[in-house]
């Protein structure tokens, strides 16, 4: 049987060349489906929020403490809600 030296943070162990191919496909479906699923998160967060300057996204904003807006929502704010 095949062997090879597999070294883990620090702690090395010897496996079988057949168990390791077993193990890869593993790895790269879960990391198939966590990135599916945080890009599914996001576009379903992303579709919620109102678009700038409608009538919705400048009442939200006006109800947001003007403390918590970002240099870019102050602007946005007066450019799409003051100076229509």
């Amino acid at each position: 049987m095949n062997e090879s030296k597999i070294c883990h943070g620090g702690i090395c162990s010897k496996a079988s060349i057949a168990h390791i191919r077993e193990q890869q496909p593993m790895k790269i479906s879960s990391r198939f489906i966590t990135l599916a699923l945080s890009a599914m998160l996001a576009l379903t967060l992303g579709g919620c929020a109102p678009e700038i300057g409608s009538e919705k996204w400048c009442a939200n904003l006006k109800a947001k403490p003007k403390g918590d807006w970002s240099l870019n929502e102050a602007g946005d704010y007066a450019k799409h809600c003051i100076l229509r």
